[in-house]
C-alpha cells in the first residue's frame, strides 16, 4: 500500500461522504448509523467532527435527511434528489469503452440582466457537467449528456433560461480542432495524470497479491473513487478521433475499472450489511 498521508491529501471530508454513500450506503437496508459513518469514514482518515459538520452542510443542501434505524439509532439516508444525482453520475462514473460518435447537445441561454447572478450559476452549472463553451451564450456537448443536464437544470430552477439542440459539427474548422477550443484538453489531461500518479501504483500493488483483505480494500477503493468520480464530469467523453494520440483518459479509466473490479466488493465486507 502507499503512504496514507499521500493518499489523504487531496480528499475532503464532505466529498469522501458523498462517495461513501455513492458506492455504499445507499444499498444499505436502512439509514446508516451515526456510528457506523464515524467508523467508515475514520477508515480512510476522517475524524468524527469533520464528519459532523460535512454531514451538516450535506443536511442544509437537502442531499442526507436524519432518519432512525430499525433498533431506534440516529443515522442518515439520502433525499430523492441525492438518489437522482447519484444515479445520473452512475452512467458516467461506472461507463465502459470508448463513446463513439453520437453528436452534439448544445445549451443555448439567456438570462434577464436584472437576474444576472443565474446567469453566474448556469455557467459554472454546465461547466461542471462536462459543457465546453461553443460561443458567448452557447455550450456544447456530446449527446449522451442532454438527459443529466435537464435534471440538473430543472432541479435548480434553471431551465427557463435554456434551450437546447441536438446537431453536427459541419465546419469551417475540423471538429478536432474545434474542440481544442470548445474545452481546455490541456488541463483535462493533467487531472487524467494527477489520477494515474496517485493510484496506478495502487493497482499494481494489488495485482502482485493474492488476498484482498475488506479494510484495505475499502480504503484503497474509497480513495480511488473519490479520486475518479469528478473526472468524467471534467472530461466530456470525446471521441478518440477528436483527441490527441497520447490521451491519458484510456488510461486512467482502465487503472479505476482494475481496481474497481479488485476492491470493491471485498469493501463491502467491511461496510458490513
Amino acid at each position: 500500500m502507499i503512504n496514507v498521508s499521500d493518499q489523504h491529501a487531496q480528499h475532503a471530508p464532505r466529498s469522501l461522504i458523498v462517495t461513501f454513500y455513492g458506492a455504499y450506503g445507499r444499498f444499505a437496508p436502512g439509514p446508516v448509523p451515526v456510528a457506523e459513518l464515524i467508523r467508515l469514514l475514520a477508515a480512510v482518515g476522517v475524524d468524527a467532527p469533520s464528519v459532523r459538520s460535512s454531514v451538516s452542510r450535506l443536511k442544509r443542501r437537502g442531499l442526507l435527511l436524519p432518519a432512525r434505524t430499525a433498533q431506534g439509532a440516529a443515522g442518515y439516508e439520502l433525499s430523492a434528489e441525492a438518489r437522482q444525482l447519484l444515479e445520473d453520475g452512475d452512467r458516467r462514473i461506472y461507463a465502459t469503452g470508448q463513446p463513439g460518435d453520437e453528436g452534439w447537445v448544445l445549451a443555448v441561454f439567456s438570462v434577464p440582466e436584472s437576474e444576472r447572478n443565474k446567469r453566474h450559476v448556469l455557467r459554472s452549472r454546465l461547466a461542471a457537467l462536462g459543457f465546453g463553451t461553443a460561443a458567448p451564450g452557447v455550450w456544447i456537448a456530446p449527446s449522451r449528456l442532454y438527459e443529466e443536464t435537464r435534471h440538473t437544470l430543472q432541479r435548480l430552477d434553471l431551465d427557463p433560461y435554456v434551450d437546447f439542440f441536438r446537431g453536427e459539427h459541419l465546419g469551417f474548422t475540423p471538429t478536432a480542432q474545434a474542440v481544442g477550443r470548445w474545452w481546455d484538453l490541456a488541463a483535462i489531461a493533467e487531472q487524467h495524470e494527477a489520477f494515474l500518479d496517485r493510484h496506478a501504483r495502487v493497482l499494481r500493488a494489488w495485482e502482485q497479491r493474492a488476498d484482498t483483505p475488506p479494510e484495505e480494500a475499502y480504503h484503497d477503493y474509497l480513495l480511488a473513487l473519490d479520486s475518479w468520480r469528478h473526472l468524467p464530469y471534467a472530461d466530456p467523453g470525446l471521441p478518440a478521433r477528436l483527441l490527441p494520440a497520447d490521451w491519458p483518459g484510456a488510461r486512467s479509466a482502465t487503472v479505476f475499472r482494475g481496481l474497481h473490479e479488485r476492491l470493491r466488493d471485498a469493501g463491502a465486507e467491511f461496510v458490513g450489511p
